[in-house]
Parts: C-alpha cells; structure tokens; sequence
C-alpha cells in the first residue's frame, strides 16, 4: 500500500501542471517553491515527513528516507535537503515559466490591494492493498504566497493524513491553518474506529470542524477528505462544491468522482 501511495504521489509531484504540488508548485511570498511531504504506514504507523523542502523534485521519497533511515518523524529547510543530496537526488528548480508568471501576477495584485487567487492544494492517498496493509501519503507546495518556513497540515501527522491497518487512512487537502484546528484526519480514522464507514465518518469529521470553526468566525477555508477502511469500503466529504477524487480497485481504471459538501 505504501509503495503505491508514494507512486501516485511522485507522478503528481512530477507534472508541472498541477500548480500545488512538485514541479511547477506555487512558490512563496519570495518566489521560492517550498515543498512539504509525509508518508505512514499502517502496519507499523511508522512516519516520515518533509517541510520547507527547496529544490527536490520528489519530496515524498525523502519523506519515506526520513521514515525508514533516521530515528527521526520530520526533517525541515536545510536538513530535508541534506538527506536529499545524500540520497543523490539532483538539486533541481521547481519554478516553470508558468508558476514563475502566475507569482508574479499574484505578487502584483498583492502589492495593488486587489483580489488575489488563493491557490492551495495537496496530492493525499489513502491506499489498501490485497495484504490488507493500508498507509497514506501527501505531497504539496503550500498556498500561493506563503511565508517563507509556513507549514500547512500535509506532513503533520493526525492533521494532513493518518493510516492505521486496524482501522483505515485518511488524507486531506485544504487550507492547512483551519485542518490543523481540528487533527482532521486522525479525526476521521477515530470515527471509522468508532465503528462509521468511511462515508460516514469522512462527512461527520468535516462537518464537525466547520461547525466548530463557523461558530466564532465568518468563514471557514476549504477543507477536504479521503478516507479508506480495512474492508475496502471509501469515503470522501469537503465543505465546499469543487473538491473531486479519484479512486480505482484492483484492474480498474481510476474513476474521478465529486464529493458530497458538507458544513
């Protein structure tokens, strides 16, 4: 399970299409692209997980280094990249033609006082595999004009992801300062260990937290989650109407699908 998270991750990383995670992510307030990445696995809930990582284009494969070949859960800024360079990966620039246009754009709006396209978003897996084995994955870039070291939910456990191989994985995407309030994910697998299904508690643990959230506050930012359980049975539930996920069985082609709103 954990072998095909971090494949789907990596292709994602790879695509300088997708503005939010890898290649091409949105870069920072300084124009720097600043990667953030975790895995776990269920069987063992072993952890590992980069943060402000510059130049790598596979952070997620840190991230299992950091799991399997240190006594440590997070490596951040210049460590995470230390054990990339060990690891041989080539330093490489993150910035395309098209992020580089899109900071600027966004960097000028910002200057201007003007609206400016929020921007953030995260490749997470939940993945089960025939052994019964489950684990998540997450990689991301952060939101467009961060500050330089900001941490969002995506390699911080219970909040950006979570896997157990008694109970199920979870993974997020959404504004990261609003997930983080509410450890969604580990929220998400507490649920399914209460005994809801993965529908169920994905809705249930969104709801949850934006109600919690709304009560004190005008809005709430986006939030978003995948959830898989032990008998294979998926979930996913956002409180707002754009979120989609992809999900696939064994031989199948993955089919994108929408997922309910909730709030």
């Amino acid at each position: 399970a954990l072998e095909a998270a971090i494949a789907v991750a990596r292709q994602v990383e790879s695509d300088p299409e997708v503005d939010s995670v890898g290649l091409g992510g949105i870069p920072n307030l300084d124009g720097i692209v600043e990667l953030d990445a975790a895995v776990m696995d269920g069987r063992d809930l072993s952890i590992g997980a980069v943060a402000a990582l510059q130049n790598c284009l596979s952070p997620v494969l840190v991230a299992d280094r950091v799991r399997t070949a240190t006594a440590h859960q997070m490596l951040v800024g210049t460590g995470a990249e230390k054990l990339a360079a060990e690891m041989g990966l080539e330093r490489t620039s993150l910035l395309t033609d098209k992020s580089l246009k899109a900071w600027q754009e966004r960097k000028a709006a910002l200057e201007a006082r003007q609206s400016i396209p929020v921007g953030h978003d995260t490749v997470g897996i939940a993945a089960l595999d025939l052994a019964g084995n489950l684990a998540a994955a997450t990689s991301t870039s952060g939101i467009a004009l961060k500050l330089a070291g900001r941490v969002g939910d995506s390699p911080l456990t219970g909040s950006g992801y979570y896997a157990d191989n008694d109970v199920g994985a979870a993974a997020a995407t959404g504004l990261g300062e609003d997930i983080m309030k509410g450890c969604l994910c580990f929220e998400a697998v507490a649920l399914m260990r209460s005994g809801l299904d993965p529908q169920s508690a994905a809705e249930l643990a969104i709801r949850q937290l934006h109600r919690r959230l709304a009560r004190t506050r005008d809005s709430v930012g986006d939030m978003a989650l995948v959830c898989a359980d032990r008998q294979g049975r998926i979930g996913a539930a956002a409180n707002h109407a754009s979120f989609q996920y992809a999900a696939a069985g064994p031989g199948q082609v993955p089919a994108v699908r929408p997922a309910p709103q909730v709030g």
